[in-house]
């Protein structure tokens, strides 16, 4: 494998480049990145593996980019995680020390490990330090997962993973060194870490970090030189909004169409979303499909066809099969089956789990994804949702909460909704939607939702119970949390 980062090699000869990375006014080139990790790898180099304090800003850009260098393994830590989870990943990956940077306050959890403040400040003198680049398989991070059903298990990604994952990007993306990519997303996760920081570093591109994430902080960066924009769908909802709204619409319109990619992922963007920004901007947003154990596996080309539902076909280097409820694969792909993966994208397994590596490979060395789908004929993947929370079993038939989804999301007396299925001593399981109206004070009543529901899909699929809410629980990367509906 050539170097995961040939920039900061001199393999690309990009070192030279004006700029690497930005957060507001900070910039780093990448000859002060360059010298800004590479003193730092000299500090952890021979570590066993380094916590890495990912808040959004350069220094866990310095402090991931001087991991990867050293060859020592990062674990990214959510600094909003709380003090339970935060000891259980300490206390589970062993990190030696934490990269932080100076100001950064750090909690008790993190008492233990030796600090090393990530310092971004050069003197532009070249690095003394040469950096091999470690075996493929070794690990290049571990990446903790959300813990929905248990404790967070960490996801081993080895070197392998990030560059197949992140060139398969480069010829379905067309990306290149001349990309300037736009996101606000967290950097302690798979998105807004690989795809969207070691993504450009690897193409010898550069990244601008809205800190947080507005219209306008989308706009000005768009129109300022920005050609991609990766968001999560609570984004792109929110810059739908701003299409509508006089005060923001012009220059927001401007920016969106003169974008080459606009990218969503990390959950489904609803189909009226992606309708809204298309008719305002006459520009689609398209999708990708992935995962922290499997970082990519489809995604929309940027000179294929987008198409509001669907991730796209397998990216190069993934097999991708839909199986039955007893591991059989499906011939026919219109029906749901679960997505099961198999490439260099993978992850090795989790850090201290060879029970829960085992269960989630089948024999033949594919992974497990629990996410059901479908495939069209042109191979076009649609995510239905995942088996434990999306895959109703209603009256006979196997529904995808999705499209229930979509469908109330048509209805203009809905601003948000979210499907779920309850025991029913009759179909088996009913099918529940969780709606926030748009209008709290007149909400649409069941019959009608169910009725419109029906016209649209077909009379089994139509919610038998309608719960209203103010707001549906959401996580940090917009996902919406159906195990807090249930409970």
């Amino acid at each position: 494998m050539t170097s995961l980062l040939p920039a900061l090699s001199g393999a690309s000869g990009r070192t030279d480049s004006p700029e690497a990375v930005r957060f507001g006014e900070h910039v780093l080139t990448y000859a002060q990145l360059d010298e800004a990790s590479a003193s730092l790898a000299a500090r952890i180099a021979g570590a066993g593996r380094v916590a890495v304090w990912a808040t959004s800003t350069p220094g866990t850009v310095v402090a991931v980019v001087a991991a990867l260098r050293a060859g020592v393994p990062a674990v990214p830590l959510n600094p909003k995680t709380g003090e339970r989870e935060l000891a259980h990943i300490v206390a589970d990956s062993a990190p030696s020390a934490v990269l932080a940077g100076a100001g950064d306050a750090l909690p008790s959890a993190l008492g233990g490990l030796e600090r090393l403040d990530v310092g971004t400040a050069v003197t532009g003198r070249a690095p003394a330090a040469d950096f091999p680049e470690p075996p493929a398989e070794s690990p290049a991070l571990v990446v903790y997962t959300s813990g929905t059903t248990g404790p967070p298990k960490g996801a081993v990604l080895p070197r392998r993973a990030v560059a197949a994952s992140l060139d398969a990007l480069e010829d379905a993306w067309q990306w290149t060194g001349r990309d300037v990519l736009v996101h606000a997303l967290p950097l302690f996760h798979v998105h807004g870490l690989i795809l969207g920081v070691l993504g450009p570093l690897r193409r010898g591109g550069s990244v601008r970090h809205l800190g947080r994430f507005s219209a306008e902080g989308v706009a000005r960066e768009l129109l300022s030189g920005g050609t991609m924009l990766f968001g999560v769908p609570t984004m792109y909802h929110r810059l739908a909004g701003a299409l509508d709204d006089p005060a923001t619409a012009g220059k927001l319109t401007e920016a969106l169409a003169g974008a080459r990619l606009l990218v969503s992922g990390s959950a489904a963007l609803p189909v009226h979303d992606h309708e809204r920004i298309a008719a305002a901007t006459g520009r689609r947003v398209i999708e990708r499909y992935g995962m922290t154990e499997t970082l990519m596996n489809t995604g929309v080309r940027a000179d294929g066809a987008p198409r509001a539902g669907t991730v796209g076909p397998p990216l190069a280097g993934v097999e991708l099969r839909l199986v039955e409820e007893d591991g059989s694969v499906l011939r026919d792909t219109a029906s749901i089956g679960e997505i099961q993966v198999r490439g260099p994208n993978l992850f090795t397994g989790y850090l201290n789990r060879p029970d829960a590596t085992s269960a989630a490979f089948t024999e033949d060395g594919f992974f497990r994804t629990g996410d059901m789908a479908t495939i069209d004929a042109d191979g076009y993947v649609r995510i239905v949702g995942r088996k434990a929370t999306d895959l109703i079993k209603s009256g006979g038939y196997k529904i995808g909460a999705g499209e229930i989804e979509n469908a109330l999301l048509d209805h203009p007396g809905v601003r948000e909704a979210a499907v779920t299925g309850e025991p029913d001593a009759d179909l088996g399981e009913r099918i529940v939607a969780w709606v926030v109206p748009a209008d709290p004070g007149s909400p649409p009543s069941d019959g009608e939702l169910a009725d419109h529901v029906a016209v649209l899909l077909a009379p089994h699929k139509r919610p038998r119970v309608v719960r209203l809410l103010d707001a549906l629980p959401r996580n940090e990367l917009g996902k919406i949390m159906k195990r807090s509906l249930g409970a």
